[in-house]
């Protein structure tokens, strides 16, 4: 992915920068985030906070605690609805954008599958990417 990048909601009113390039891009099936996507899964692009610039804009929030019990916290367009990003409390030195928001999604490549054993029965995941039953690494 070339940097920087940038991205926002579908009206416009909220647009982000990102002057580093992103720790982790992955695909996450929990049903949170099938949830606050509206879809299978939620194409995630985590970029350290210290990168990440919100240009326009003041997002809504909500929040919900997480399986391990932190908040996270999701960030919409309160306009136009769209999900830009979200916080997670276990990882506040991270925003995790929505691969969708990017003003270039096609420079998204995910990493992995993390949260699988919530993955919907239709989603036909790719392959070749690695699979974990949670967060990687815990």
């Amino acid at each position: 992915m070339d940097v920087p990048f940038g991205g926002g909601c579908a009206c416009g009113a909220i647009r982000y920068e990102v002057s580093g390039a992103p720790v982790y891009m992955g695909n996450c099936h929990c049903r949170d985030c099938q949830q606050a996507t509206g879809s299978a899964y939620f194409p995630a692009v985590a970029v350290r906070e210290r990168d990440f610039t919100l240009l326009s804009g003041e997002p809504a929030w909500f929040e919900r605690p997480a399986d391990r019990g932190h908040p996270m916290r999701r960030a919409f367009c309160p306009s136009c609805g769209s999900p830009v990003f979200l916080i997670n409390g276990a990882s506040e030195s991270v925003r995790v954008l929505y691969a969708g928001s990017l003003d270039d999604p096609g420079g998204y490549e995910p990493g992995r599958d993390i949260f699988v054993g919530s993955a919907q029965p239709w989603n036909l995941m790719r392959p070749d990417l690695p699979k974990d039953e949670g967060m990687p690494g815990r």
